[in-house]
């Protein structure tokens, strides 16, 4: 229909070593599917050349890794250093990017590696996209079933006991990790919109 942009494309680059992580970026793809973006999941470990051209053309890309000793896991460093090709030629600058982790501990030093992702997103010229969510489960009167439970807002954070499966992801990280699928796809329309042709 004439004047109606079409929807945004978001990649998600992820890796999970265990299935916690497979579980979120399923959640974060929902939320942006339900926005009217095109999506494509993307695992950094067996990233082909074709997915890496996904990446370049994509409106958004949101980063996703489990947190291991403090900071994202091997595979999505090798991925990250691979990104290095992008920068001087800026091929991903003024995309948007966001990122969600998950670990076995409540704080699991989570935050490390959503700043390594800002890092590395601001080191490539992108604009970083927050969670956009006040803390939930901080009141007598609140539950471990709010969104944002564990209190993050540089991203999407869960946690995930170390025993058990993928089957085990909390119901609201995944509530959680649809939020941060759903705002990055909103904002990214809006990008989109913003560069295209107003004739």
């Amino acid at each position: 229909m004439p004047g109606i942009s079409p929807g945004p494309l978001v990649s998600i680059a992820y890796h999970s070593g265990f299935g916690h992580t497979d579980v979120l970026a399923e959640a974060v793809r929902a939320g942006a599917v339900d926005t009217g973006a095109a999506v494509h999941l993307i695992r950094v470990d067996e990233i082909t050349d074709e997915q890496w051209s996904a990446l370049d053309s994509s409106d958004a890309i949101i980063l996703g890794s489990p947190t291991y000793m403090g900071t994202a896991s091997g595979a999505f460093h090798v991925f990250a250093e691979a990104t290095s090709k992008r920068f001087a030629p800026a091929v991903w600058r003024d995309k948007l990017a966001a990122g969600f982790t998950n670990s076995g501990a409540m704080s699991g030093d989570k935050l490390h590696t959503l700043q390594f992702f800002t890092v590395l997103a601001a080191q490539l010229g992108m604009h970083w996209i927050n969670l956009g969510l006040h803390p939930g489960w901080n009141t007598s009167q609140a539950s471990e079933n709010d969104l944002n439970r564990l209190g993050f807002h540089l991203g999407a954070a869960a946690q995930t006991n170390v025993d058990q499966g993928a089957e085990a992801v909390h119901k609201a990280d995944i509530a959680t990790a649809e939020h941060l699928g759903r705002s990055v796809a909103r904002t990214a329309t809006v990008f989109r919109a913003g560069r295209l042709p107003t004739a």
